[in-house]
């Protein structure tokens, strides 16, 4: 077994929104904002961010004025349990996983009991039943993920995981697995231990061209079913 851990909602960066989606954190619930689209889409499928409105409601959240008329890069899509990636990513991906390996996604989240530090969570997890080339999505098909929304070149090397159902989606609730330390956020030290380790250095959690790796997957699995976690083939409630 592999495992691989991608960082993935809206955040503070340029490229993922400068903002970051609500956490209560002393329930675990959370919304699940992804980044904005900055790739040609075919028409008819598009995703508003006006359609989280009700999602972040009961947050007494509310989108900023630089994400209301935009479209979201929904990825991972835990409605049809896909996740794209392209580049150096795209690749570490394809040759590091097969079909019952790992993609653990995480994010950094807003609380909404404190705006001091963000959550650093898990936020879903999936096991992998299959990956094929973005280009290869007949038109039918093409919906079920942000990279087969796109417009893409006949050499694209996008590709797009799909996840085995009853095993795979959005964590009902979120798991805090990080905090701020040596001038970053990373993997608590305590949590770092119980799952044998990454690759990246002491925890580090940010987006990389790099995919942190499990060091120890089956112990980062014993880890994760005592946490008792849910979840559920839906993008968010």
């Amino acid at each position: 077994m592999n495992a691989l851990m991608v960082r993935v909602a809206a955040d503070q960066s340029a490229g993922g929104g400068k903002w970051n989606g609500p956490v209560d954190g002393q329930t675990g619930r959370f919304a699940y904002v992804a980044i904005p689209e900055n790739a040609p889409m075919r028409p008819g499928l598009e995703k508003p961010y006006g359609a989280l409105l009700p999602v972040l409601a009961p947050f007494g959240a509310e989108l900023p004025p630089h994400l209301r008329d935009r479209h979201m890069h929904l990825d991972p899509d835990y409605g049809h349990l896909t996740y794209g990636d392209q580049g150096e990513r795209a690749k570490q991906i394809a040759s590091r996983l097969d079909a019952g390996d790992w993609i653990v996604f995480y994010a950094g989240l807003a609380d909404i009991r404190r705006t001091r530090d963000l959550v650093y969570a898990l936020v879903g997890v999936y096991v992998v039943e299959r990956i094929e080339r973005a280009v290869d999505l007949a038109p039918e098909r093409w919906d079920c993920n942000a990279h087969g929304r796109r417009i893409l070149g006949p050499d694209a090397r996008d590709v797009i995981v799909h996840a085995q159902p009853g095993v795979s989606g959005r964590l009902t609730r979120c798991i805090a697995i990080g905090h701020w330390r040596d001038r970053a956020y990373r993997v608590r030290p305590e949590v770092l231990e119980a799952w044998g380790g990454l690759s990246v250095r002491d925890g580090y959690l940010q987006r990389s061209a790099r995919l942190p790796v499990f060091l120890d997957p089956e112990r980062f699995r014993a880890w994760f079913a005592a946490q008792q976690p849910e979840l559920v083939p839906r993008n968010n409630p």
